[in-house]
């Protein structure tokens, strides 16, 4: 097994398992009365992550496929279909984290306010939307997505192993990058603004609590951890999604896959899914403090 692949392995494997304990701490604290109004999005974002996580391409599924007595046509559409609309459901999703905090911190005097405490069941339609979408979006890999052949004459384009991108009519193929460059464009847009919206509500509390409080007392408040994670998990979200996006596209159009190009889009796929968790969990106090509790139980046991 080559270097890059160890590290491959072990990326996917700390993002699987970091995202599982998160997802299993979501599923325990949303019924509670601990639970914010986030935690249901966040919970749904963990999900996602580990399904794209574990559908990455070439990562787990490869060896795993080898033991299964299923066509290859089929579990390529399949790993693609589900991986792409984990890719869109995490951007969606995102951008809703983004949105839903804004309207969080907002304060009583602004025109988001009156959309506090419905929080919880617009987050339930958004999620109705958002996966009715994605899931019917994505469908177009059901026909541009099989088995590779090993045909010159198809002028495939492998991706994998076992995979590979077939030829599309180039209006068809351009209308689909046309889309999905324009979702992505407003998703990104409005995750900027309500993050710079953020920015600007934290420096205005900050500037008035040092009127009235001397800065040797002051202590972040959990809405400002909370804000502070998001903003940065969008920045980096959003860094990651448009490298990932300018590959994929630049790939598609050129109709060329350079190997050195697709281990680095590998990374690039699993640094979001697996730092994200990592970062939430460093900065939830609710989670640090399961953790202090469970590690001398843990060292007893040991």
């Amino acid at each position: 097994m080559s270097s890059i692949k160890i590290v491959l392995y072990f990326l996917a494997g700390l993002g699987v398992l970091a995202n599982m304990f998160l997802l299993i701490f979501y599923i325990f604290i949303i019924p509670s009365h601990r639970h914010k109004p986030v935690d249901l999005i966040s919970c749904q974002l963990t999900f996602v992550h580990i399904i794209m996580v574990l559908t990455g391409w070439d990562i787990w599924l490869t060896d795993m496929f080898e033991l299964l007595n299923i066509e290859n046509d089929i579990k390529c559409k399949a790993t693609f279909y589900v991986n792409r609309v984990m890719r869109g459901l995490s951007i969606c999703t995102t951008c809703l984290l983004s949105v839903f905090q804004a309207v969080t911190i907002s304060p009583s005097t602004s025109l988001l306010a009156k959309f506090k405490h419905k929080l919880k069941k617009y987050s339930i339609y958004a999620f109705f939307y958002i996966w009715s979408f994605n899931l019917s979006f994505t469908s177009n890999q059901f026909f541009s997505v099989g088995a590779y052949t090993n045909v010159s004459e198809t002028n495939q384009m492998k991706v994998t192993k076992y995979c590979s991108h077939f030829p599309m009519n180039n209006i068809i193929r351009g209308l689909i990058l046309t889309v999905t460059t324009l979702r992505d464009m407003f998703l990104v847009g409005v995750m900027l603004t309500t993050s710079t919206y953020m920015v600007i509500i934290l420096f205005r509390h900050q500037r008035q609590c040092k009127h009235l409080h001397s800065i040797s007392y002051l202590r972040v408040s959990p809405e400002k951890r909370a804000t502070q994670t998001i903003f940065l998990l969008v920045v980096f979200f959003v860094v990651m999604y448009w490298v990932d996006f300018f590959i994929s596209s630049t790939s598609v159009l050129l109709w060329r896959y350079d190997p050195v190009i697709l281990t680095v889009q590998k990374f690039v796929m699993n640094a979001f899914p697996t730092i994200t968790p990592l970062v939430q969990i460093s900065s939830d106090n609710r989670i640090i403090n399961v953790l202090k509790n469970l590690w001398p139980k843990c060292h007893q046991t040991f």
